[in-house]
């Protein structure tokens, strides 16, 4: 059975994700439809482009992928389906893709075209189901669109090294449910850079000496030591190896969180710097 995932900042009060499932539902009743994320920020590419990143992976090849965020189209921002990695992406060129072709080359981009074969007042939700649907179905992406060979980057997805090798700047680009916000300074580039030495990670007016590789780093502490620095700020690697920023068994709706205590929003500056 075929999968295609919706990532959207429709929300769940209102009945779009529904009625976009049922247009899926409609083309292809076999098929597999998986809710990413329907809480994405208004609008917000760079959020979307990170959680479609760090997910997409965990499916099976031949899997669709939707992102519906900022994706109306106009004279400046057209729709792509893209084949990556094995799978397939569908969404605005509003640079929302940029998490994934950073870390390699897509194999193949179309431009859609296909927005003046469906009926009249078709949305562009009918232009997402009918693509997703083609291509589930194992149909060429040439019949839906015609070949490119770039699409729209956005320079704060990549951390920007120091050229004496010092720091690495880089920025939040998601805060999930628990109000962490997450970077987009991976662990592996912090150790490739690294080389052995010590660093630590500066935001804001805060300066946090030490990572934690993840939560359970605390398991060993005493329930008292843990008790001592609930409410501190922390930086750890999530679970895709990332630098994150958090505040230790931190609640949004009752004590606040790093998002709300810390100050930090997306696109903020966070930067580790290294040990001469």
């Amino acid at each position: 059975m075929s999968i295609i995932t919706l990532t959207t900042d429709f929300g769940l009060k209102d009945h779009f994700a529904g009625i976009f499932k049922g247009k899926i539902y409609s083309l292809l009743p076999e098929t597999n439809i998986v809710d990413l994320s329907h809480n994405i920020d208004k609008f917000n590419v760079l959020e979307a482009s990170y959680l479609l990143s760090v997910s997409y992976s965990h499916f099976p090849k031949g899997t669709v992928h939707i992102v519906a965020v900022d994706a109306s189209r106009n004279a400046d921002t057209t729709h792509i389906a893209m084949l990556f990695d094995g799978h397939y992406f569908i969404g605005a060129d509003n640079g929302i893709f940029g998490g994934l072709i950073n870390k390699r080359n897509p194999d193949k981009i179309v431009q859609i075209t296909i927005h003046d074969r469906l009926i009249d007042g078709s949305s562009d939700l009918d232009v997402f189901a009918t693509v997703a649907t083609h291509l589930a179905k194992g149909g060429e992406m040439t019949v839906i669109g015609s070949p490119v060979t770039e699409i729209k980057k956005r320079n704060m997805l990549v951390p920007i090294l120091d050229q004496n090798l010092n720091s690495i700047r880089g920025h939040i680009v998601y805060i999930d449910d628990f109000g962490n916000c997450v970077t987009n300074i991976s662990k592996k580039y912090i150790e490739e850079i690294a080389k052995g030495r010590q660093y630590s990670v500066r935001f804001s007016v805060y300066t946090i000496k030490r990572v934690k590789n993840n939560y359970a780093d605390f398991k060993n502490n005493t329930t008292s030591d843990l008790n001592a620095i609930a409410g501190n700020e922390i930086a750890i690697f999530n679970e895709n190896d990332f630098l994150e920023i958090a505040v230790y068994r931190s609640n949004p709706k009752r004590s606040g969180s790093a998002h709300t205590l810390l100050g930090l929003k997306i696109q903020d500056a966070v930067i580790v710097e290294f040990e001469s």
